[in-house]
């Protein structure tokens, strides 16, 4: 479905935002039937939402590329994938020293949580080792919440990197599962879905979200935020997609500022409790991304994405004090 905006009054947005306020979830028709509220009644009602259950508190994390290119999977928008021709950077696992020394320096940015991020379906056996070696030496040299993104992992390995240090996981969706093959043929929805269970079932907190632009409609974004609630996340990236050359998706054509804000505000009715966290491609927004915390979002991945440019922690942190946010 496309968008269709200006149509419900003001005052059935109303009642079905104390619906929120009230502890009751919506449905999928309520949550399309707020589809055709004001965007900018809507975004202020999602405002309310976030204080009420989340109040001011805002989350930012930083990430590391710990190893980079030559993926096995062929998600059509990365430029990692080894599927396509890109200009991304390919190296081996980075040493525990200069990760734990990148860790140290989130630190000292006043970054409450680093994640470990690494390209492939999984990280082999020995990988996995030497990544259980960096969080572990990262919990003794940093205060920093250590977090990972390692792709399809078994519950061994999750109970390994837990018994390191290791606190959260983030394993994206991507989409809908209905859209999911148009992204990714070489894994499956249903395989995100496991493995982000078996996380779950060793204790360990989970962030999964997605990218919006690949394609998909509205109805596909509102699909993956049920997702995630039936999933019980309350850590959701939102990625905008950046069109990187040599993928199937370079030509994607950039969404609307608005129809970015009606997706986020949505998504705070849908997820009320959730850290709404921008992720990659803030940067193609002209205010990076300040109308988006007016609009329900409450947290952020600062400095530089894996192969985009992000923001700088001092920037954001300002953004946040001027927007009347703690920063956690």
């Amino acid at each position: 479905m496309s968008a269709v905006f200006n149509v419900l009054s003001n005052s059935e947005a109303d009642r079905l935002t104390q619906k929120v306020l009230d502890g009751t979830l919506l449905t999928k028709e309520e949550i399309l039937l707020l589809a055709q509220a004001d965007i900018s009644f809507l975004a202020k009602k999602a405002d309310i939402i976030r204080d009420v259950f989340c109040g001011r508190h805002a989350d930012m994390c930083c990430i590391i590329n710990a190893k980079s290119g030559l993926c096995s999977e062929n998600c059509k928008f990365c430029a990692q994938s080894s599927f396509y021709h890109t200009s991304a950077s390919e190296y081996p696992l980075l040493s525990e020293t200069v990760i734990a020394e990148q860790a140290k320096k989130a630190e000292q940015s006043g970054i409450g949580r680093f994640s470990l991020v690494c390209s492939g379906r999984k990280p082999g056996k020995e990988d996995m080792q030497a990544l259980a070696r960096s969080i572990a030496k990262i919990k003794k040299t940093s205060s920093v919440s250590c977090c990972a993104s390692l792709g399809l992992l078994t519950k061994e390995d999750y109970l390994l990197l837990k018994e390191h240090g290791l606190a959260r996981v983030h394993n994206n969706l991507e989409s809908s599962e209905k859209y999911f093959p148009n992204v990714c043929t070489t894994h499956t929805f249903a395989d995100k879905i496991e493995s982000i269970r078996l996380a779950q079932e060793c204790g360990l907190e989970v962030c999964s979200g997605g990218i919006w632009g690949l394609g998909e409609s509205l109805e596909d974004r509102i699909d993956m935020a049920f997702s995630l609630q039936a999933l019980g996340v309350l850590s959701v990236p939102i990625n905008i997609l950046f069109p990187i050359k040599g993928t199937p998706f370079e030509k994607n054509s950039p969404l609307m500022y608005d129809e970015i804000i009606l997706s986020l505000a949505l998504y705070r009715f849908i997820l009320p409790k959730a850290y709404l966290r921008l992720a990659g491609g803030r940067k193609l927004l002209a205010d990076n991304g300040r109308r988006c915390f007016e609009s329900g979002a409450n947290a952020l991945i600062t400095g530089d994405m894996l192969t985009t440019q992000g923001g700088g922690a001092e920037e954001d942190k300002a953004m946040f004090k001027e927007l009347g946010f703690c920063v956690e």
